[in-house]
């Protein structure tokens, strides 16, 4: 019996987790991939902003959402709006995973993509903050802190196209990153909308799968790819967890004890990429 069988306390904790996460507890590809485009094709119609930007990477949860973009585009040209997708390739310097990227665009067919390298960026920004003396150890500076930078960089060139051409910047994120947390505060975690909310990651696959996209990026390995040293690294590795004990965790299933604490230690030491910036009135009335 797994920790939270036994404790009704954390059978709680997790039922709150997904009311947070807003977990879809029904779940059918189709009804929700509608869901989805109605969503952001409904949302540029009620504002009348003229379409979205995001960043394709070759992931299955990029190249899901920039599919569900461009048919929300697509729907409002049809109802004789103003929509359009951009896509963006944002690698730093050379992507080595460039050829599922590619693939991920024909599949998609953006309206428009656009290509900015962001190495050059951060590249001088790392120069300038080991130069500046910021930090007591210039050691403090590693892959992983160059890597959020990079994730920063590629959403400065997203919210830029965004801000001179009256577009949105949409997330890619979904219910099993959010989570463990497992983004970049202000970087891959800023956007205006995130159409895969909710959605376990193998819900997003099955999102994938309905909408006919290519079985080698449906169920690529997820690797953020941000840290130089550790080119490719699976996701899981880096958790210490497997997305399906996540999704199972989300979805009310069972899953080992130790993971389970994975889980929720993630969860926890993360909370403050899921809230607004912490007050003194929101630290005092949690005391």
């Amino acid at each position: 019996m797994s920790e939270t069988a036994a404790n009704p306390n954390l059978h709680d904790l997790r039922e709150r987790i997904r009311t947070e996460l807003q977990v879809v507890r029904d779940f059918d590809a189709a009804r929700e991939t509608e869901r989805r485009i109605a969503f952001l094709a409904g949302y540029l119609q009620q504002t009348g902003l003229r379409g979205y930007v995001l960043g394709i990477s070759g992931g299955v949860d990029s190249t899901v959402t920039g599919r569900i973009a461009q048919l929300a585009c697509e729907r409002v040209r049809e109802a004789g709006g103003e929509a359009t997708f951009v896509a963006m390739r944002l690698p730093y310097h050379v992507q080595r995973d460039d050829v599922d990227a590619k693939h991920a665009l024909e599949f998609i067919q953006p309206d428009e993509v656009a290509h900015v390298d962001v190495g050059p960026a951060t590249d001088a920004l790392w120069t300038q903050l080991l130069e500046g003396g910021a930090a007591p150890d210039p050691a403090r500076y590693t892959e992983f802190v160059e890597g959020n930078v990079k994730a920063r960089q590629r959403m400065i060139a997203q919210f830029a196209v965004a801000g001179a051409r009256s577009l949105l910047v949409i997330g890619t994120d979904q219910a099993a990153e959010a989570v463990v947390g497992f983004y970049t505060k202000f970087g891959d975690g800023a956007a205006d909308v995130v159409p895969l909310a909710g959605l376990p990651k193998r819900r997003v696959r099955e999102i994938g799968n309905h909408l006919g996209a290519p079985a080698a990026l449906v169920y690529k390995i997820p690797t953020a790819d941000l840290e130089s040293d550790k080119p490719l690294q699976a996701d899981e590795v880096a958790l210490g967890v497997s997305y399906d004990h996540v999704d199972d965790f989300l979805e009310g299933i069972e899953v080992p004890e130790d993971a389970e604490q994975t889980i929720l230690g993630w969860y926890r030491r993360t909370a403050h990429k899921r809230e607004m910036p912490l007050s003194p009135q929101t630290w005092e009335s949690r005391r």
